[in-house]
């Protein structure tokens, strides 16, 4: 998911510093959110420059309308089809929440020309690579209330995720990791079984079975970061 650049009001700039706080009271705590950002959001929190990569990583039929528009030495698009050829007929792009926008102030009455279309891909990539700063403005801000936000700038997005996240992946060696006994010992047959039936879930059994005995959804990065192990109790029945 990204940021939706349309939500602008200032209902939604509470809701958006309120996810910072989420964000920042997973960090704190070591209790992950399970959240599904795409890697360029994470980048933005970052403060990590955007390229056109990243737009391709989010938007590739965007990407490639650009890239189209810029290299046009093996097409058969020349200076007299160009208007033809291009469904574009002016300084607009689609936006990220699929509307048509300008890509600089008056952008609908800017022609797109064959002349021009390099500065028109040149606006198009900054304006998109840019429409979400002033949401993730405001969820960094709401971070700010309770960690340093501008440390964040010494992580790379990929440990930013998992600092907020944890792990998407439940394996059975770090459910392992997580349990204590009591009454029984990790050589006892029952717990063979149930490492067993544990290897034979898909990993979204395996969320559903760390959510039954602990409560969550997601483990820390590190091991080391739970404090509170989930129990495994022999009964006698």
């Amino acid at each position: 998911f990204l940021l939706n650049p349309a939500a602008v009001s200032d209902d939604h700039m509470v809701q958006f510093r309120f996810l910072g706080i989420l964000m920042a009271v997973a960090i704190r705590t070591k209790k992950p959110l399970d959240l599904h950002l795409a890697p360029w959001v994470w980048k933005q929190m970052c403060c990590i420059p955007l390229g056109a990569g990243d737009l391709e990583e989010v938007d590739l039929l965007t990407y490639r309308s650009l890239q189209g528009i810029l290299h046009l030495d093996n097409s058969v698009i020349n200076e007299e089809n160009f208007t033809v050829m291009i469904p574009l007929d002016s300084f607009v792009a689609h936006s990220a929440d699929g509307s048509l926008v300008p890509v600089i102030p008056g952008g609908h009455n800017v022609p797109l020309t064959f002349s021009n279309r390099n500065d028109y891909v040149e606006r198009a990539l900054h304006y998109r690579l840019h429409e979400m700063d002033r949401q993730v403005a405001a969820v960094r801000e709401g971070m700010s209330s309770i960690i340093p936000v501008p440390l964040l700038s010494l992580l790379t997005a990929r440990q930013l995720e998992q600092l907020v996240c944890g792990l998407p992946e439940v394996s059975v060696e770090m459910l392992k990791k997580v349990v204590r006994y009591r009454d029984i010992t990790d050589s006892h047959q029952l717990i063979g079984w149930l490492w067993q039936s544990l290897e034979e879930f898909t990993n979204e059994e395996r969320v559903l079975f760390l959510r039954f005995v602990s409560g969550r959804s997601r483990l820390p990065s590190n091991p080391a970061d739970i404090t509170q192990k989930f129990q495994i109790i022999k009964v006698d029945r």
